[in-house]
This record gives C-alpha cells, structure tokens and sequence, in this order.
C-alpha cells in the first residue's frame, strides 16, 4: 500500500482517497494518517461468518470517498460476488504468485515444494473467483538453491513494490495490456 500511494505523486494520473483495512494495527494505516490521507478501519471479527453484513460496512465506510478505483493491498479477506459486481473492472489485486499457478495462501512454501525454477507475483482485476481476474502485469524471479519461503517471500516483495505502481499508472490511463518485469 505504502509503495502504491508514495507512487501516485507528481505527475501520475491518480491520488490516494482513502486507506482502508480491516485491522486497527495495520501499519499502513498509522503510515497513511501520517501522511494525512484519510483512514477508516471495517474491523472484520464482529461479524464472524457474515460476510455480506461485513461488506455492508466496508461500503458504508467507502461510500463518502466514491473511490474511482479499489487497489487491494494485503487485505486477506474473501470478497463476495455481490461486492466485486458493481466494481468490476475498478478493483486491482497483488498477488505472491505467477497466476494462474498458486491462486490462495502459502505460494511460497508452494512454490518450493513444486522446485519451480522461478516465481514472481502477479497485479490482476478482481472478479467474484479467488485471484483469477485478468492479469495486469507480472513480475518475476529466479528460484535460488538455498531459497526458504521466506528468502522467497523477501524477494518477491520487492518486485511487488515495482510491478503495483506501474501497473497502476498504466491502469488508471487506460492501458490493460500486461506488464512484464
């Protein structure tokens, strides 16, 4: 999140609304009032398996913002079809893997286990399926011998902090062809 907004200064066609997350202790959250970009937090657990009374709230926090495009950012929580629909084509994911391979949690360790000779991570459109919207851009990087998932993780981080901002200064001008790093 933090890459996303310190890249959308200067010349680049968008500016940071909001930063919303579903956790009060988020980092991202004391970096983004710090900044002086307005925060809101749609505390998940209160509404336990509730999926839809808990997207209720996330609109309702959303709502006075009309944000013109949603960038997930480590938001770990499954959105329903009838959250994603009415902001389709307007919502971007990252994601710690070279979709379509490793769509869920654990890529890493995943990708280890498959000795996959390279991995990356992937900035998609959400749809109403777990990670598999059409690819935006793509990074990638060589698996090394002495790689652990979280060596991995590291590395695959990085190239996260490049691929999302570019990908979305290209999304935001209209450009959907993918990006490959």
């Amino acid at each position: 999140m933090q890459a996303l907004v310190e890249s959308m200064r200067g010349d680049h066609p968008a500016r940071p609304c909001l930063v919303l997350s579903n956790n009060e202790d988020s980092g991202g959250i004391a970096w983004a009032q710090g900044q002086g970009i307005r925060t809101e937090i749609v505390d998940h657990r209160p509404f336990a398996e509730n999926r839809r009374a808990f997207e209720a709230a996330l609109n309702e926090a959303m709502a006075p913002y009309a944000p013109d495009i949603i960038c997930l950012a480590g938001f770990m929580r499954v959105l329903t079809a009838d959250f994603v629909a009415p902001r389709a084509e307007r919502m971007l994911n990252i994601h710690p893997s070279l979709l379509p391979k490793y769509q869920g949690l654990n890529t890493h360790a995943r990708a280890l286990a498959a000795s996959d000779t390279e991995h990356g991570c992937s900035v998609h459109l959400v749809t109403a399926k777990l990670d598999d919207g059409p690819i935006l851009g793509q990074a990638r990087i060589p698996v090394l011998p002495d790689d652990t998932p979280d060596t991995l993780a590291a590395r695959v981080l990085k190239k996260e902090h490049q691929l999302y901002p570019a990908v979305l200064r290209r999304f935001v001008s209209g450009t959907r062809e993918t990006l490959f790093l």
